[in-house]
This record gives structure tokens, C-alpha cells and sequence, in this order.
């Protein structure tokens, strides 16, 4: 007798033939009664769930994170950071933008890098990438700038038409794809490249006093990079590099790390600092406010299921713990509705109670009035009231105020950023450009010059250079001259 478990059904009956189907008689047609057959197929054409409309493409990890650094306790009260020594698990999902599903993990985008803090207050969720800035600084661009990076409606390809018709209206992107196609904007692998929160977030410690704080995860591995032409090859070959990459390398015993840094800015500076500090487009110098070292973070475990922890994992940038909160960041603030937002699409009501997204740190587990809804899977609060305030000992407020807020004046309505002394779209990128090799700006203009020369328009070409040439007339200058030769010489 063989020791194998037995088939069931869904329901836990035995299967006695999983090889062959109910028919009538042994030459006449399928049965409507094979239960089996018809559960199967159902399974089968229900086993998608929608994707995410960005970042679809992502591979994940366990692992836990050490503080190292003793005076962290001075600028936040968050428990995570509270002594050296002090171990949380984390999980982290990398993936690529604007590519779909089964896209090549190599191309040529930002990744995204999320991490995930299982901590005794809850999960706690920096959604960065690994890049320090971004192409926006105002959520209510971001749809119009993600169908211009996505598939036409008429072609159902990406157009570079449409990407840099967006990019020569949108100046303040000029810095990231200064990133974008230098050196760093394809990875070797995903443990070879730094990861960032990129936004600008608010500490605030045991005094009550507040900071501006920016976190930067410094991989221990190196920066490596592929050429186009390497990215190409290597994706054409095996679509999944960097998902087999980072898992063999676990499965190996050479865990991949990162030492998390920050720069942290006193509230009071935020007002008079030379450029507006919550501008997403913009990185803060060290030499104005240096990288101090907060602990290291190791992967050290591979999902045993892709789906259960890699595809559902719902990360959230509005996951906050006691200790940490959001800046006046447009992008940030209008991300704070929209992943929520997207997991309740994508995956239920009741997401953050599978375990990949449950505060598992926490003990005892979640405790709210959340009832019902899709696939309550779990006891759904028993017996227990389901509102509150109750006289039954449910769950009630804490009454520990988190310390975290803005001060606001004027009235409300639609306004451009306030302008400090020193804001400019293309500043940064400019000194980004000047601070590469000759053979980084080889690359780099190589590559916009072949993306920009495929433009239709002259149009569309011409306000792109502009934004290069303002940031460096020998970058645009260079970018404008390549994608002349590139046109004519077709």
C-alpha cells in the first residue's frame, strides 16, 4: 500500500481517477455529473487575480533586521529601533514598473523596493525604490504618466512616443531618467543595488520632538550593473534572471544584506532649507545632512509559495507605527489612499489577515471590529461584539496621541508648491550628470539617444533635449547630436 496522501476534492472526498474523465459508455461524451472535472476546470479558470497595474513583476524574500546604532532613540520612539540589538522580521518584494506579468525582470525601470517591518506595534511598510527620486512630485500626474509608460490603447505596445510626449511636459522628471538610463537604471541582480524610501517621512521621539527623515538601504553586496545590450541578452534567455538570482543565492547560504542609513533633518529647517525638502524630484545632499547608520538587514528565506507571499503581499506606505508618520509629500500623501486602495481591488477586504500581511509581530494579532466581507476565512471575531464603544471588554482606543502632524495655514484649494530659494527641476540632475565618468555619460547618452530617436515627432524631440540642455548644455548637446546621426543614418 502506498504511504501518499490521498487526492480529495475541494471538499475532502477521495478522488478515485484523476486521468480520465466520466463518459457515457467507453467511446460516448463527457458526463455533466463528473463533479471532479467541473471543479477542476472552474479551479483552474479562477486561479488569476487581477495584477497590479504597476509593479507586477516582483520577486520576495524573509528575513529579519538588527539595529546596530545606539543613539537611533534620540529622533524616533518607534519600538523597532529602540536598543542595539534589537531583531524584527521583515519581508521584501522587489519588482520592476511598468512591465505585466511575464515580462523580463532585467529591463530597463526603476524597482521597486518594499520592505516590511513586523514589528510589536504592527507592520510598518517602507514602499520605496532603488532609486532616491522620482518622476513626479504630484500624485494626480501619476495615471497620466503610467498610460504613457504602459501599453497604447491602439497599438497594445509600449510607444515611446507617448513615454516622451509625458517627459517633454514634465521637467521635474529630468532628474529621474537621469537615473533611469545611466548605469544604475538595469541592476545585475536585485542584491547588487541600493533601495531607498525616497520620500520624505516625520519622526518624532520620546520628547515629542519631530524630524524629517529619509531611509536608504545600502546593499553590502556592491553596485553591479548590466549594459542594455547584457539586459537584453540575458532576459531574452531567461525572463526571470533575477527572481532565480536572489533565490539561488539564499537557497546557497550567500544571504543578501543591506546596512539601513538614514539623513535626518530638523523639523525647523524644512521651512528656510535651499529647496523644498517633501519634493519627491529631489535628493538631499549629505554634505547638508549626513547618512547616519541605523542597523543591517539580511534575507535569509524563500517563500515555500510565490502566490501566498509574493503575489499577495499587499504593501501599504500608509502602514505607520507610534514614532513615524507622513510629510507634506504630494506623491506620498496620494499614495497613502491609492495601495490600500489597489489591495482591496485586487485581492479582498480581508487581505491583511493572510499571513503574508498580518502584523505577526504583534501578540494576539489584530484586534478591530472588521467583520465579513469576501473570504473571511478565519473565525471573523467569533462570538465577540462587533462595534465599539461596548461593555463586553472588546478592543478600545489608546489614548496615546502618535505625535505625528503638519502644521497647515491658509485656505483650501489647488496651489503649486511653495518655491524655496533654490528650486529648480534641473539642478540635480545636471550635478548627477557631471558627477559620472565619460564612459557613465557615454552610456547614459547612449541610451536616451536610442530611446529618443524611435519619437515620431520633432516636436516631442526637441522640448526633451531642452530639459537636458538645461541641466547640462554639453548633456543635451551630446543627446541632441546622437539622435540626429541615429535619425539619419536609418
Amino acid at each position: 500500500m502506498s504511504n501518499r496522501p490521498q487526492l480529495t476534492t475541494e471538499a475532502g472526498a477521495p478522488v478515485a481517477d484523476n486521468q480520465h474523465s466520466q463518459t457515457a459508455g467507453a467511446t460516448g461524451p463527457v458526463l455533466l455529473q463528473d463533479h471532479h472535472l467541473l471543479e477542476k476546470l472552474a479551479r483552474f479558470n479562477r486561479e488569476r487575480i487581477p495584477e497590479r497595474v504597476v509593479h507586477a513583476v516582483g520577486s520576495g524574500a524573509y528575513g529579519s533586521f538588527e539595529v546596530t546604532n545606539p543613539d537611533i532613540a534620540r529622533y524616533t520612539r518607534m519600538k523597532v529601533f529602540s536598543h542595539p540589538g534589537k531583531r524584527t522580521e521583515v519581508f521584501l518584494r522587489f519588482s520592476t514598473v511598468a512591465g505585466s506579468k511575464g515580462a523580463p525582470d532585467t529591463a530597463r525601470d526603476p524597482r521597486g523596493f518594499a520592505v516590511r517591518f513586523y514589528t510589536e506595534d504592527g507592520n510598518w511598510d517602507v514602499v520605496g525604490n532603488n532609486t532616491p527620486v522620482f518622476f513626479l512630485r504630484d500624485g494626480i500626474k501619476f495615471p497620466d504618466f503610467i498610460h504613457s509608460q504602459k501599453y497604447d490603447p491602439f497599438t497594445n505596445c509600449q510607444e515611446p512616443d507617448n513615454q516622451w510626449d509625458f517627459f517633454s511636459y514634465s521637467p521635474e522628471a529630468t532628474h529621474q531618467f537621469t537615473w533611469l538610463f545611466g548605469d544604475r537604471g538595469i541592476p545585475a541582480t536585485l542584491r547588487h543595488m541600493d533601495g531607498f524610501g525616497s520620500h520624505t517621512f516625520q519622526w518624532v521621539n520620546a520628547k515629542g520632538e519631530r524630524f524629517w527623515v529619509k531611509f536608504h538601504f545600502k546593499t553590502n553586496q556592491g553596485i553591479k550593473t548590466l549594459t542594455s545590450d547584457e539586459a537584453a541578452a540575458i532576459g531574452g534567455k531567461d525572463p526571470q534572471h533575477h527572481q532565480r538570482d536572489l533565490y539561488a543565492a539564499i537557497h546557497r547560504g550567500e544571504y543578501p544584506s543591506w546596512t539601513l542609513k538614514v539623513q535626518v533633518m530638523p523639523e525647523a529647517d524644512a521651512a528656510t532649507y535651499r529647496f523644498n525638502p517633501f519634493d519627491l524630484t529631489k535628493v538631499w545632499p549629505h554634505k547638508d545632512y549626513p547618512l547616519m547608520e541605523v542597523g543591517r538587514m539580511v534575507l535569509d528565506r524563500a517563500p515555500d509559495n510565490f502566490f501566498a507571499d509574493v503575489e499577495q503581499a499587499a504593501l501599504d506606505p500608509a502602514n505607520f507605527v507610534p514614532g513615524i508618520g507622513p510629510s507634506p509629500d504630494r506623491m506620498l500623501q496620494a499614495r497613502l489612499f491609492a495601495y490600500g486602495d489597489a489591495q482591496r481591488y485586487r485581492l479582498g477586504i480581508n487581505h491583511t489577515r493572510l499571513p503574508v500581511n498580518s502584523p505577526k509581530g504583534v501578540r494576539g494579532g489584530a484586534r478591530n471590529y472588521g467583520r465579513d466581507g469576501a473570504m473571511a476565512f478565519d473565525g471573523n471575531g467569533g462570538r465577540s461584539r462587533n462595534y465599539e464603544p461596548n461593555s463586553y471588554n472588546g478592543p478600545a482606543q489608546s489614548n496615546e496621541a502618535p505625535g505625528v502632524g503638519v502644521s497647515v495655514n491658509g485656505s483650501t484649494g489647488t496651489y503649486a508648491p511653495v518655491r524655496h530659494a533654490e528650486d529648480n527641476d534641473f539642478v540635480q540632475a545636471g550635478n548627477l550628470y557631471r558627477l559620472m565618468s565619460e564612459p557613465q555619460r557615454e552610456r547614459l547618452v547612449a541610451n536616451i539617444a536610442g530611446s529618443l530617436a524611435q519619437v515620431s515627432r520633432e516636436d516631442v524631440i526637441t522640448r526633451s533635449i531642452a530639459h537636458f540642455r538645461n541641466a547640462d548644455e554639453e548633456y543635451g548637446s551630446r543627446i541632441a547630436a546622437a539622435v540626429h546621426q541615429q535619425r539619419h543614418s536609418r
